[in-house]
């Protein structure tokens, strides 16, 4: 037992410290990059909604180059808001935002992924940039797939301690029906059927991130919390079906997919590690009967095969 939480504490330090591991993309969402330039201020959200922040990617751009659709979808903006030229384009239960761009669509216009959409405009960098946006619903999402390396503040080791000590204390309770050996409880004790990253969608047969990994498990087995917390969100979408989302200690937050139907738990209702929750499904995009489990730091992802 103490040399497997001893091996726990290495394994959170490393999960923690480096959210992402891996060779920053070209590219993350879509089809399309809007231009070609490099990124100038990355992805970087607030804590908090209310919180300054960064929520989009710069990528440089000459004042007057072209600005490209980034996947297909239906143009919802096109217009000068506080002074500034936005296009907004719709892509099922996602869309990206454009600005400042001098729009050359129109709202209702059908565009396909690589179209020009407009021209870039001056007034958000110095030397000409495009601000790229990607939201779903009211959550803000990293265009470029948060795939890059992101070092977390130096607090983050006491909270991953602090993690580390609550699963030596569930794992020496013996209440507990772990089947990881890291920080979480494996929600349905499945193995991992489609890893975190890169892949190419089995239902739009084309390459994006898969912010998450699939857990194999049969319609209706029980899914559980993987720790302790306080639920944030119980909702439906088209693309995640049921979805629920759970805060931890130390930032953390755990994200289910695909139940069968609505889960078993409330808005701001407390949850313990090993209470089930919900049951397997295969709502919203999903091929068959599977559990989705994304997990984020400070709304940052994180691989969770690291924290299983």
């Amino acid at each position: 037992m103490v040399r497997t939480v001893a091996r726990l504490g290495a394994v959170l330090a490393l999960a923690y410290l480096v959210v992402v591991a891996g060779a920053p993309p070209s590219w993350a969402f879509g089809s399309a990059r809007p231009v070609p330039g490099p990124v100038v201020r990355g992805f970087d959200p607030p804590a908090q909604d209310w919180l300054p922040g960064h929520r989009g990617v710069d990528l440089a751009a000459p004042v007057g180059s072209d600005v490209h659709a980034a996947a297909a979808g239906q143009v919802s903006v096109a217009q000068v808001i506080a002074g500034r030229g936005v296009v907004t384009i719709v892509h099922g239960e996602l869309r990206t935002t454009y600005e400042p761009v001098r729009a050359g669509v129109r709202v209702g216009d059908h565009v396909a992924a690589g179209e020009v959409i407009g021209t870039v405009e001056a007034g958000h960098c110095p030397a000409g940039c495009l601000h790229f946006g990607l939201k779903r619903g009211e959550e803000y999402l990293d265009p470029l797939g948060g795939s890059d390396v992101r070092l977390l503040p130096a607090s983050a080791v006491a909270r991953a301690r602090k993690l580390a000590a609550e699963r030596a204390s569930a794992l020496a309770s013996g209440d507990v029906p772990v089947t990881g050996s890291g920080l979480l409880l494996n929600p349905v004790g499945g193995r991992i059927t489609s890893p975190f990253g890169r892949r190419f969608h089995p239902i739009f047969h084309e390459w994006r991130l898969h912010a998450g990994v699939d857990l194999q498990a049969s319609c209706g087995t029980p899914i559980r919390a993987a720790a302790d917390g306080v639920v944030q969100s119980v909702s439906y979408d088209s693309s995640g079906g049921h979805r629920l989302v759970i805060g931890h200690a130390g930032g953390l937050t755990t994200h289910y997919l695909h139940a069968l139907k609505r889960y078993q738990v409330r808005n701001g209702q407390k949850v313990k590690r090993g209470q089930v929750v919900g049951l397997v499904g295969s709502t919203g995009w999903s091929t068959s009967c599977h559990l989705h489990l994304t997990t984020k730091i400070n709304g940052r992802l994180v691989d969770p095969a690291r924290l299983l």
